[in-house]
């Protein structure tokens, strides 16, 4: 390589090269892939076909996630239980790792790979899963893959990919109190739209990033691909050093030193230059929430629905009809006066300890309002775990809550857990497209903490507009 600067991005990238030629796709090695069961059935039996098997199955993880009941450990779904079935055959007969559902190691395949240390600074990570970029939070070149590449993965630990553009994000000003990650980056996709980060990797940089912790880190990654992005990531630093310390699969002893200095070159070089370059100020934000059938379709939670003449491209002024028709809303009315029938905490992008806490401690000493349905599903059954030694559980039942087991759960209409009919929906997860929560809901994405004041008050709400709440707390909702 030149000795000219180069971003996280480049760096990372290089890295993990083992073969360029002119004209053509780079070809990656793969550092770690996930694989789930909605994803990974076409590819094992490709793999069959060609008379191949799994060449590194040291390096390949599997978990049960998509079509997982939360409310049981019976799969009743025909298709769901085929699916879940044939990875356990698959991963039995190639020697890959498989958390099982109800294993105490289970849960959503972009949570647990954190929480054990398995992703790490530096890595390349791929899966038939469009929302892996929530690993590159660590640093790490992490994006969602089909399933010609998962097959491809499986036979050679490799990968043919051409080189993105890269892109920077550059957070400015200061965080404020009322706002987090998931207020960063709907505001970020609402200012770009949902394709305006198309061809690129993303780096989120600048101050307001060091207040997040890797929690947040993972939610910003996470919709980088509501943005158009291949992947997003952001520079390893003392936050990320102090996550993975002591983690089962991290390095250890004079192992661990090794890697913390090398993780901390994965910074991008001082006069390093993007393609693109996009500043934030987040200084004035306030909790945002999605009005549309889209990530990009954002606004303030304390503004209004806007018109559709608002705006000047037409393409964009056609989807902003086709979306209040969908969705139906009416221009012009405050997004905090709109009414919610059922409220999702959960999903790979809100549904780590960090969020289980924030939703709880908004709920702590209030109820659910009437008429009001509320799930909340833990990312991983650690999380579960770890979430009913502190009581947390008790917490989100006591309110109204119900509380559940791991698994991808409301965030897509692939389980048992989906909304029926036109129901509006305030969610944690990802993605608000139409029909994505049930054949016709209605999804509203929202922050942990705007999802739990949503439930108390029956619309959408942002905890600050709550009233205050009783000391007793247990039997009223809040003084009057």
């Amino acid at each position: 390589m030149t000795g000219r600067p180069r971003t996280l991005i480049e760096k990372v990238w290089d890295s993990k090269v083992v073969q360029s030629a002119p004209g053509e796709p780079d070809l990656l090695y793969i550092d770690l892939h996930l694989i789930h069961e909605a994803s990974s059935p076409q590819a094992f039996d490709g793999l069959r076909t060609a008379g191949r098997k799994v060449r590194r199955p040291d390096l390949t993880l599997a978990l049960e996630d998509h079509n997982v009941p939360t409310n049981s450990l019976i799969i009743s779904d025909t298709l769901g239980r085929k699916q879940v079935e044939q990875l356990r055959e698959n991963c039995a007969e190639s020697g890959v790792r498989l958390f099982r559902f109800g294993d105490r190691q289970q849960g959503i395949v972009h949570v647990v790979g954190p929480q054990y240390g398995f992703v790490q600074p530096g890595m390349s990570v791929v899966c038939g899963d469009s929302h892996t970029s929530t690993h590159g939070a660590f640093g790490a070149l992490a994006f969602g893959v089909g399933t010609s590449d998962v097959e491809h993965v499986l036979a050679a630990q490799t990968l043919p990919l051409t080189r993105p553009k890269t892109m920077a994000v550059e957070f400015t000003g200061e965080l404020p109190p009322d706002v987090g990650a998931k207020d960063l980056i709907l505001a970020l996709i609402a200012r770009i739209g949902a394709n305006g980060a198309h061809g690129h990797i993303i780096e989120y940089r600048g101050a307001p990033l060091a207040q997040l912790s890797m929690e947040g880190r993972m939610t910003m990654c996470n919709m980088s691909i509501e943005a158009g992005a291949r992947a997003g990531m952001i520079a390893p630093d003392e936050t990320t050093f102090a996550y993975l310390e002591g983690l089962p699969a991290s390095p250890s002893g004079e192992l661990w030193e090794k890697a913390v200095a090398h993780w901390r070159t994965l910074r991008t070089d001082p006069g390093a230059r993007f393609d693109r370059t996009v500043t934030l100020d987040v200084t004035q934000l306030s909790p945002f929430v999605t009005w549309g059938t889209n990530p990009g379709q954002a606004v303030a939670l304390k503004d209004t629905v806007p018109e559709p003449d608002d705006f000047a491209d037409p393409v964009q002024r056609a989807a902003a009809e086709r979306a209040l028709d969908y969705m139906g809303l009416v221009p012009g009315i405050r997004m905090d006066t709109v009414e919610i029938d059922t409220v999702f905490i959960g999903s790979c992008t809100n549904g780590r300890m960090e969020d289980m806490r924030a939703a709880a401690e908004v709920l702590r000493g209030r109820k659910v309002a009437d008429g009001v349905e509320m799930l909340v599903v833990p990312g991983s059954m650690d999380v579960r775990r770890q979430a009913e030694e502190e009581g947390l559980h008790e917490v989100f039942t006591a309110a109204g809550a119900q509380w559940r087991l791991s698994g991808c759960s409301m965030c897509l209409g692939m389980n048992a857990d989906r909304l029926i009919g036109a129901k509006r929906c305030a969610s944690t997860s990802n993605r608000n497209y139409e029909g994505r929560q049930g054949a016709q809901a209605r999804t509203h994405l929202v922050s942990p903490e705007v999802a739990a004041a949503t439930a108390v008050a029956g619309r959408l709400t942002a905890p600050s507009s709550l009233p205050r709440r009783t000391e007793a707390g247990a039997s009223q909702t809040w003084n009057r």
